[in-house]
């Protein structure tokens, strides 16, 4: 697993949007289209900000979410609230190519395997996403795939339902569609993380973070969250 060490957080997130441009012009350029998943935070909200800035082929990109809060519309807990403000009210894409969770279902069950089909129709089936961001929580969750809850679990189906997590259900993309994915990104930030992400890198399995695949994955974290100065 490569490691990219940088200064801050703001360094991380705008080297975090050159990368996935470039991701974004290669898929274009070899298959008409790039789909990126995006997960929340507020270093990704940064680099999705950036990312609006950089050179990138937009009538081809579409986005998906990696996970979102089980909460109304507009609420400021929704990750779809913050990537309308970072991304989409700054780039050129179309309603279309925006694939937000349908959490606002009464029936999130059925909800769920939509969004799982939503995304075969887009990405193939199985479904195979071009890039995948995630982040890393300081109990080891990504995505929200969650220390303790059965969602961990989930082996046949893309999109999985947790049970309450910091008083929010959640919806989220599950390890087989993540460990299907052409391409992971980690973002990780901030010294409360530096003992996860030393397990992360030693494919610690015990939390959920470790189990994502780790042979096409790079991380970008400040100093911080390494806990020493090195910085490349």
């Amino acid at each position: 697993m490569e490691i990219n060490i940088l200064a801050d957080a703001e360094a991380v997130a705008r080297a975090a949007a050159q990368i996935i441009a470039a991701e974004a012009r290669a898929a274009v350029m070899a298959r008409g289209r790039f789909i990126l998943a995006v997960s929340g935070g507020r270093t990704p909200w940064q680099m999705l900000r950036a990312l609006a800035g950089e050179e990138v082929p937009w009538a081809g990109v579409f986005v998906v979410q990696v996970d979102e809060r089980i909460a109304p519309a507009g609420d400021p807990d929704r990750n779809l609230t913050q990537l309308r403000d970072s991304l989409l009210s700054h780039a050129p894409l179309r309603p279309e190519q925006i694939c937000p969770m349908p959490v606002e279902e009464k029936d999130l069950v059925a909800a769920a395997a939509s969004y799982a089909a939503q995304l075969r129709e887009l990405a193939g089936s199985p479904a195979e996403l071009d890039l995948v961001h995630l982040g890393l929580g300081a109990d080891g969750h990504t995505a929200s795939l969650i220390p303790g809850d059965p969602v961990l679990e989930v082996a046949d189906a893309d999109v999985g339902l947790t049970g309450l997590y910091q008083n929010r259900r959640r919806m989220t993309l599950t390890y087989p569609l993540l460990n299907r994915s052409r391409r992971v990104l980690w973002v990780v930030t901030g010294a409360e993380k530096a003992g996860m992400l030393a397990r992360l890198r030693s494919g610690d399995p015990s939390i959920p973070a470790g189990r994502i695949r780790c042979s096409s994955a790079l991380i970008l974290a400040d100093r911080a969250a390494v806990g020493h100065s090195e910085v490349r």
